[in-house]
Parts: structure tokens; sequence; C-alpha cells
């Protein structure tokens, strides 16, 4: 039976499957159509995404795209542990600029489902950190955006003490929140 927990941001969802251990490991069925449409979650995946960060420290995001191609993500640890945060970037929302995070990792074997119009990020919390992630809409460079992950005006508190953080060029270089391409 899946858990579902609403975040801060109420649109974001903390999601736990269930798994069957026995002596060989265990088996979990991260996503099944019925049991999530049941619980009121229906989505089309189009795209599953995997990355591996190797050393702790590396800060991915915030990405997003615009429609067409925005995105739904559901994310998931397979190996290490993250922090994963979604901002909210869709302008008539009464909680627009706001962030929620939470703690992703292969021992609690959780996902967040981010909806669209959030922008997505995360920081590495271990070493050889592998992150799964199926999508509503596949990639397009067209639409592709991110966001400074260090936007003032946002204010996340990133877990990063004790880190050096390491980002792409990309995510260096983004824009702020105020300069951004945003959802209206």
């Amino acid at each position: 039976m899946l858990e579902i927990r609403r975040l801060a941001i109420p649109d974001v969802i903390e999601i736990r499957t269930p798994r069957h251990r026995d002596e060989r490991g265990f088996f979990s069925e991260t996503w099944n159509k019925v049991d999530w449409n049941d619980a009121g979650i229906q989505l089309e995946f189009v795209q599953h995404n995997h990355s591996m960060s190797a050393p702790a420290g590396v800060l991915r995001g915030l990405h997003y795209q615009l429609p067409p191609y925005a995105q739904e993500k559901l994310i998931r640890v397979t190996r290490g542990a993250i922090f994963d945060v979604a901002v909210d970037i869709r302008r008539s929302s009464p909680t627009f600029g706001g962030w929620v995070g939470a703690t992703l990792s292969a021992a609690d074997w959780n996902q967040v489902l981010i909806p669209k119009g959030f922008a997505h990020g995360f920081l590495t919390l271990e070493p050889d950190t592998e992150v799964q992630y199926n999508v509503t809409a596949p990639y397009s460079p067209a639409h592709d955006r991110a966001i400074r992950y260090d936007d003032p005006t946002i204010g996340i508190d990133w877990p990063s003490s004790g880190y050096d953080l390491i980002l792409s060029s990309k995510d260096a270089a983004a824009p702020l929140l105020a300069d951004a391409e945003l959802f209206a």
C-alpha cells in the first residue's frame, strides 16, 4: 500500500512504496499505474532518467521545462542520498517563489512527486549517489530552463556545510528567479 505525505507546499508529495524482503533481498513496485490511479495520482510517464554523482556535494538544478514540454517528475534514489528541492515558479500560485525540501535515500526508499510549474534540484549527500526519475514530457532543449540554486529571494536552506559544492557551468550561470522565464 502506498504511503503518501503532502509536503509544506501540498502540490509536492512524498511517496513510499512497500519493499517485500526475504533472504534474497527485496522486491518493490516503485510505480504501478492502477494503484497510483486509485490513490488519485494519474500520470503518463514518457521518459526515465538516471544520474550518478561520484562525489558528495554535487548540486544539480534548479531545472524545469516550459510548456508544452513542462514535466511532472517522480524522483527516487537507488544508491546514496540527496536533499531534494522543489520551487514553485507558477506566478499565479499563492506559494510562488516558495520551496520545499526532503531527504531521499536508498535506505528510506522514499520518492517525491513534483508537479508541473516547479523547478527541481538536488544536492548529493553521499558519494556515488544514483538518482532515477520518470518524467511526463520528453527533454526539450528549446524549453529547458534553470534558476540559480542560491537565489536569495527563494532562500533555500541547502544542507551544504562540509561540502565543496560542485555545479555544472550551466547551473552556476543560471538566472535569478526575477530574471527567469516562468509559468503564468
